[in-house]
């Protein structure tokens, strides 16, 4: 005689995955920061590297945040997309050089002022540069993968060089407005000023983007458009107008980007937003095509686990990031949270 089954009530192991998958790329963010608060022996140094890595995250977020987009719904491979950092750190500094009455003032409304109007100049004109930049060089080459490569990178370089004619091949140093200088301690921490700063605008931005995509017409039609643009089209949506526009947008972010990070070093060359791009690709990849969600994810991943290990293990960090994206790859080959399979 068989023994009965047993009916007792148990939640298999594959529903607890199916419930808990959705989540786990979120709750890799608090775990990095777990394992930073064990590895690292000072509860001060580990709260001064979160706000660092955070800051730093929330940067290298706004620069990648149209650049996956672009590569999301329009399958464009962008090797281009640094030179908007560039053009806009160089034309975002140079306002602020301008205006240096207003940075070099105690007062923090006037140095916000003055940052605001540098951010304006430099979208603008990344806005702009993108909207040519995909006229001109990209629109060509729409759905050759090879030639896009080529071209945006013979772009990069083209671009570049019009940076050196116009603003010289030296580095510029800045320094930041005068409230934003320095840093107060918090738990005994020094926490600087201007990284609390990238984090509320990094926030805020996801934030908006967040909101647009999924409350907006506008953003129900980007969302379309990834997933299936013949669709959106058949029922009467112009989405090669979509394609411009979200192209300018991407490269307005860029140049956000841009002149954050050029505050955030210090420091402007020609060539930074060329070597930004290996950190916006690993961003790009490990989020998902398409993904808001997945390059705010993969940003803050990025800049906390390079900070906690810059600071445990300096050899390391350069090769931390690659690690990264291997891991998360080898686990979810198409990304944390893809919107598209990859085309």
């Amino acid at each position: 005689m068989t023994a009965a089954p047993d009916h007792r009530p148990t939640m298999s192991r594959a529903g607890l995955a199916e419930r808990l998958g959705p989540h786990v790329p979120v709750l890799l963010i608090p775990a990095i920061m777990l394992f930073g608060l064990l590895a690292i022996p000072s509860m001060s140094s580990w709260l001064t590297l979160t706000v660092s890595g955070l800051a730093m995250g929330m940067m290298i977020f706004i620069m990648a945040s149209g650049m996956t987009l672009v590569f999301g719904l329009m399958d464009v491979i962008n090797f281009g997309h640094g030179v908007f950092i560039s053009v806009g750190a160089f034309v975002g500094i140079s306002i602020l050089l301008l205006l240096g009455h207003m940075t070099e003032a105690p007062s923090l409304t006037l140095n916000l002022l003055a940052i605001l109007a540098a951010v304006a100049a430099a979208m603008v004109a990344t806005g702009v540069l993108g909207w040519a930049f995909e006229r001109v060089i990209v629109k060509p080459v729409y759905g050759a993968h090879l030639k896009q490569i080529l071209v945006t990178m013979g772009g990069l370089i083209v671009v570049e060089q019009m940076i050196i004619v116009l603003w010289g091949p030296e580095e510029i140093y800045l320094l930041r407005p005068e409230a934003l200088k320095g840093a107060f301690t918090f738990w005994g921490a020094a926490v600087e000023k201007y990284r609390l700063l990238a984090v509320g605008i990094g926030l805020v931005l996801f934030l908006a983007m967040r909101f647009t995509l999924r409350r907006t017409k506008i953003g129900l039609i980007v969302r379309a458009g990834v997933e299936n643009g013949e669709m959106v089209e058949a029922l009467g949506y112009r989405l090669r107008l979509v394609f411009i526009g979200v192209f300018i947008a991407g490269s307005a972010l860029a140049g956000l980007g841009g002149v954050m990070w050029g505050l955030y070093q210090e420091v402007i060359t020609a060539h930074m937003g060329q070597h930004l791009m290996i950190l916006i690709f690993i961003v790009v990849i490990i989020g998902g095509l398409g993904s808001v969600e997945g390059c705010f994810i993969g940003a803050l991943l990025v800049g906390l686990l390079q900070n906690y290990t810059a600071f445990l293990e300096p050899k390391l960090a350069l090769i931390s990031n690659i690690a990264l994206m291997v891991a998360i790859l080898m686990w979810r080959p198409q990304g944390m949270i893809p919107v598209v399979k990859a085309k």
